[in-house]
């Protein structure tokens, strides 16, 4: 019996976000409504980075430190809202706000 070749999720979705630009924005949005779970983002964030060139070269797109970029879309990042702007701008997206319904 073959044994089976597995691909971790983050393979698979970093696969699935470099073939479909349309695909990244939605699964960039559905991460910020986790509002419970901030770094559910930074790691939609990290995950699109290395789809789209590698975190190096968004880093260098964005003009922001590699190192500095790592750490800010790791788990415990705290990113400023310049570099997530600047990032989203390196991958060709854009951060926007909609209206909400009221609780």
């Amino acid at each position: 019996m073959k044994d089976k070749t597995s691909v971790s999720h983050d393979e698979m979705m970093i696969k699935k976000l470099r073939k479909s630009p349309a695909f990244a924005a939605e699964y960039l949005k559905v991460a910020m409504e986790d509002t419970e779970e901030p770094c559910v983002l930074l790691i939609a964030l990290r995950q699109i980075a290395e789809a789209r060139g590698g975190i190096a070269r968004i880093a260098k797109a964005a003009g922001v430190e590699r190192e500095s970029l790592y750490r800010a879309l790791s788990r415990r990042g705290n990113p400023r809202l310049s570099t997530l702007f600047a990032v989203t701008k390196a991958m060709g997206l854009t951060l926007t706000v909609e209206a909400g319904s009221r609780r």
